[in-house]
C-alpha cells in the first residue's frame, strides 16, 4: 500500500502542511515513520480521512479558499473503486472536490486503481460552470 508523507498528505486534502502535522499530531491522522524517521501516512487512512474532512466533520476549513477557476487537473487520492463486469466507477477526492468517473473495468485494472492510491482526474468539458462563493 503507498504512504504519503506529511507534505503530500496535505496537499492532497487541500490543506496546509502545518494543518496535516497539527491533525496527525492530535491523532486525527494515523502515522507511522519510515527508515528516515520522515512521518507517513498510509494510503487507505488518508482516503478515509479525505471523505471525513469533505463531508464537513474533519475541519478543513481552517485553510483560506481561493477564487479561482479550477483547471482540468485535479490531482487526489482514489477513496472508492467499485468493479462491474464491464464497467468501473472510481471516486476521487481532491482536495475539498470529489470525483465521480465512469470508466471501463480494463482500464481500472491497467491502471492498478485501489482505494489509497493517488491519481489524477483530468476533465474536458464543452459546459463549464463556474459559481464564486
Amino acid at each position: 500500500m503507498q504512504s504519503y508523507t506529511i507534505g503530500q498528505a496535505a496537499r492532497l486534502l487541500g490543506v496546509s502542511a502545518d494543518t496535516a502535522r497539527r491533525w496527525a499530531d492530535a491523532g486525527r491522522i494515523a502515522t507511522h515513520r519510515d527508515d528516515s524517521g520522515r512521518r507517513l501516512v498510509d494510503g487507505r487512512d488518508l482516503a478515509a480521512f479525505s471523505v471525513e474532512v469533505a463531508q464537513g466533520q474533519g475541519g478543513a476549513g481552517e485553510e483560506d479558499v481561493s477564487y479561482t477557476s479550477a483547471r482540468n487537473a485535479f490531482p487526489g487520492i482514489v477513496t472508492a473503486v467499485k468493479l462491474g463486469d464491464v464497467a468501473a466507477q472510481v471516486e476521487l477526492q481532491a482536495g475539498p472536490h470529489r470525483l465521480v468517473s465512469l470508466l471501463t473495468r480494463e482500464a481500472v485494472e491497467e491502471l492498478g486503481l485501489e482505494v489509497g492510491m493517488q491519481a489524477t482526474a483530468r476533465v474536458k468539458s464543452t459546459n463549464v460552470h463556474i459559481d464564486r462563493v
